[in-house]
């Protein structure tokens, strides 16, 4: 899997921060479901694991199945974004790329199982819905486009795939930003604040990425394929 053609000597410090918040989320979002069962952290009201404790077994095991899964593919995507890697060894950059797609198509389908289980309501089922297929579909069209042999195609659906991927991150971060400043700024109940911030997250969490991936993708000249020269 090739990832976006990023010059590290411009960009050292961004790839830095997109490698940082990607590895953390992963370690924060994964290792309590595989340290306790969801009973205990529903208990303990760790995430939203309250909300799918009581639900049948098969919704439980979807629900950690997305977690693992995502995890392994939020934590795996930086090392497609580093160009030296992808240069020095290229195998590392295909083995990883092949269980990052892999893991995608695990944890994107498992998302659109639990998307009507979700805390945000219709919103959060059409929101979250569409985040797993868009993942889905994506990662599916970028190992399509490598094992075709189009590297330029590959590289734009990666792109974009990436962008779905770290909406595990920006969905923390909107979500902390928004309960923040109301429980700051308007004084609202902590609960009240997180069930206003969570109507807007099934789709703020992703659709800004993706239309930051296609204005980078622009930018570049990457948003299409090339038109065939004249003859």
């Amino acid at each position: 899997m090739t990832a976006p053609t990023t010059t590290r000597s411009r960009h050292p410090w961004s790839l830095s921060v997109l490698t940082l918040l990607c590895v953390t989320v992963a370690a924060v979002a994964v290792t309590p479901y595989l340290t306790a069962s969801l009973d205990t952290l529903a208990a303990d009201d760790v995430g939203l694991a309250a909300g799918y404790a009581a639900r049948p077994a098969v919704v439980r095991g979807v629900l950690l199945t997305h977690v693992v899964a995502g995890g392994v593919a939020l934590l795996l995507s930086p090392v497609q974004l580093w160009p030296g890697l992808r240069r020095r060894v290229p195998a590392v950059h295909r083995w990883a790329g092949r269980v990052t797609v892999a893991a995608i198509l695990v944890a994107g389908t498992a998302g659109i199982v639990l998307a009507p289980f979700n805390h945000a309501g219709p919103i959060g089922t059409a929101g979250f819905g569409l985040l797993g297929a868009a993942w889905v579909w994506t990662a599916w069209q970028g190992f399509r486009a490598i094992r075709a042999g189009d590297v330029a195609a590959h590289r734009r659906w990666m792109t974009r795939t990436f962008a779905l991927t770290f909406a595990a991150v920006t969905l923390r971060l909107w979500t902390g930003l928004l309960v923040g400043g109301q429980v700051m700024l308007l004084d609202v109940d902590p609960a009240a604040a997180f069930d206003r911030a969570y109507a807007l997250v099934p789709f703020g969490c992703w659709v800004p990425n993706l239309v930051v991936a296609e204005l980078w993708l622009r930018r570049r000249g990457l948003s299409r394929a090339a038109a065939p020269r004249a003859a």
